[in-house]
């Protein structure tokens, strides 16, 4: 018999925690560490508000986890992986809160009460017409399932933060008390019911809301609902459109046809007969390396039943048809008949992959099911060389199959965490489809690899490519930032290693290039060796959700120190950027360590850690936790400020 949830007693106004942490130095943390946070929330949530309902409130809890109103001068993180997690005053934050509000949300409501937020249904995230859930586990995750579903709220929280953040019982004791739990001790001692054996299974994708798997709600009831709704608008429109009618009816539409006159070029876009396809030896005779020189290829480009559900699908998506549309990507159907670039059977799908001049469309359709499919469509307007020299044909197991541009010659698998890996030589069929390898845009767990497509073209150029979950994959780049265009990152493989795996946080974001910048290597203060500063950028198809983020790199790990959303910074336009970080030496001496790029003539510090120096470099000694404002001045004389924390919520 499930035993029922403890009420937890209100919080105390301010904690310490609160007293001392900023909006940008929480949001920075809550980005950095968003799929931790959610599951921990999704853990803690009582299970029975059903799997839909848990996922929607856990991603709105962590959402809502921010200080409110508090902001300070330069926010500067706490020294990242496992210890300098727990040592970031802004994780540790955001992990109240989220513990917080989760103990809260399982908190039955009371007759005459008002309900707080988090116990009733998110308002957003929203999610009309799916149920999500977490993918499935097999039988030893069903079984924790059951022994958790058994404890209350708050030792659901202890055993979470046992076995999943590794912390000890005093801290868990404070921080269950902070988060208004009466009796935290006896919270522990029923977390103790349930084995420790099973705390690697809390890692498992089973309670993962990050990776969720999408099924359809009640069907018969929704369009019994939509009807309704629909004969409703209906007669309120039409009452209104009478009621508002000028004295010769509707309004004249001027040149147009009338409205039950069909678009010859709409009409047309829907006739398998009028796809258009380039020759073989387009991208030869043209000079051009774009989608418009791909030719048609596959063993179905014939089959024009297949083509015609796959435009069919694109104009009309039915509500059996997934549709997945890249941010900035318009989904309306093509404006006139596509090029066809490929149709052919890829493991257990037909794939159609069509191409209007500004977006990629695939099509893919199971081969025991043509009434349900899947359709994704990409802006790649521009697209040349490197942007238009893959396409991802299919996701299985784990694992992604390319179709590859007509200009390239080899293909190869390169782990981007390992520079020293040899590349593993992968196979290309007759059409330039490449063999399966493991796509990390589809792995769960912890990340120790990241494979990317490594392509050589006709001319002997390289890309390095990445999946990022979209069909479009971006292209890796190192080197200072410039119009033109950057340095493959094979170019270069040290400066990427260890940040491959950051590249999760920018998946299913448009993204189309991220370049690596080494702007700067600094001596440490005690002698031990070297730090690399690294600052990485994403930019995108739609040219807006650019990302910035600087990295501090030494023999012990890398960590992000700031990450900002549309900035000049460490681009193109405004090739500099400063950073500043905090370190300390295996003695226990703390510092600030701040860097410029290698036009920076001066660098100062000011607030909590002061200090001054000539050249592009400076460190500081400083109190653990200091905050401090960074600045520098270039060599034209302009002075710049540090790269802060300005992310959008996720």
């Amino acid at each position: 018999m499930q035993s029922q949830d403890v009420a937890p007693r209100p919080p105390s106004p301010r904690t310490a925690q609160e007293s001392v942490v900023d909006v940008e130095t929480a949001e920075a943390a809550l980005v950095e560490h968003y799929p931790r946070l959610v599951r921990l929330a999704y853990l803690t949530l009582p299970p029975g508000l059903g799997r839909n309902r848990r996922v929607l409130t856990a991603h709105a809890l962590t959402q809502r986890a921010l200080p409110r109103g508090r902001r300070s001068a330069s926010p500067i993180p706490a020294q990242a992986t496992a210890a300098g997690r727990e040592r970031s005053p802004g994780y540790a934050y955001v992990r109240l809160q989220v513990i917080r509000t989760a103990l809260e949300a399982g908190h039955p409501l009371r007759r005459w009460a008002l309900p707080k937020l988090s116990q009733l249904p998110p308002l957003l995230p929203r999610v009309w017409g799916l149920r999500l859930s977490p993918r499935s586990g097999g039988a030893d995750e069903l079984a924790l399932d059951q022994r958790l579903s058994a404890l209350t709220c708050p030792a659901r929280a202890a055993y979470v933060l046992r076995g999943l953040e590794k912390l000890p019982d005093p801290a868990i004791r404070a921080l269950l008390d902070e988060a208004g739990v009466d009796d935290p001790t006896a919270a522990l001692k029923e977390a103790g019911s349930v084995p420790p054996q099973q705390y690697p299974l809390l890692a498992s994708p089973e309670y993962d809301p990050c990776s969720l798997h999408a099924r359809p709600t009640d069907l018969m009831r929704r369009r019994q609902h939509t009807r309704a709704a629909l004969a409703a608008t209906a007669a309120v429109v039409v009452c209104g459109a009478l009621l508002g009618l000028p004295g010769e009816a509707w309004g004249p539409d001027g040149a147009a046809a009338p409205p039950y006159a069909r678009n010859p070029a709409a009409q047309a876009a829907l006739d398998p007969a009028e796809l258009t396809t380039a020759a073989a030896t387009a991208w030869q005779a043209t000079g051009r390396t774009d989608f418009a020189t791909w030719p048609a290829r596959g063993g179905l480009t014939g089959d024009q039943a297949l083509l015609r559900r796959a435009l069919a699908v694109w104009a009309r998506p039915g509500e059996s048809v997934q549709v997945a549309v890249t941010l900035g990507t318009q989904a309306g159907p093509p404006p006139g008949p596509p090029q066809l670039l490929y149709a052919g059977r890829v493991d257990h799908l037909n794939v159609v992959l069509l191409f209007d001049g500004l977006r990629i469309a695939r099509y893919a359709e199971p081969l025991d099911d043509p009434g349900t499919a899947a359709l994704d469509l990409t802006r790649v307007d521009g697209a040349t060389g490197a942007g238009a020299s893959a396409l991802v044909l299919g996701r299985a197991d784990g694992n992604v199959r390319y179709l590859t541009a007509p200009w390239v010659r080899e293909a190869a698998v390169r782990d981007l965490a390992e520079p020293d890996a040899e590349a593993r030589t992968l196979a290309l069929s007759e059409d330039g489809v490449t063999s399966p390898f493991a796509s990390p845009a589809v792995r769960s767990g912890k990340c120790r690899s990241w494979d990317v497509l490594h392509l050589t073209d006709a001319r002997g150029g390289t890309w390095s490519l990445t999946d990022l979950a979209e069909v479009t994959p971006a292209h890796l780049t190192v080197g200072r930032p410039s119009t033109g265009r950057g340095r493959d990152a094979s170019a270069a493989p040290a400066t990427w290693s260890p940040f491959a795996c950051s590249l999760a946080a920018v998946r299913s974001q448009g993204v189309r290039t991220v370049n690596a910048w080494q702007f700067a290597r600094q001596p440490l203060p005690d002698g031990s060796g070297t730090a690399d500063w690294v600052c990485t950028r994403t930019e995108t198809w739609r040219g807006v959700g650019t990302r910035a983020m600087t990295q501090f790199d030494t023999a012990s790990g890398a960590y992000v120190t700031a990450a900002a959303d549309e900035v000049p910074a460490c681009g193109p336009a405004d090739p500099h950027v400063l950073a500043v970080a905090p370190w300390k030496s295996a003695t226990g001496e703390s510092y600030l360590l701040a860097a410029g790029s290698k036009d920076t003539v001066s660098v100062e510090l000011s607030g909590g850690a002061s200090g001054s120096a000539p050249g592009n470099l400076l460190a500081v000694p400083a109190e653990e936790g200091a905050q401090a404002e960074l600045k520098g001045t270039l060599a034209n004389g302009r002075e710049i400020e540090a790269l802060r924390s300005t992310l959008r919520s996720p």
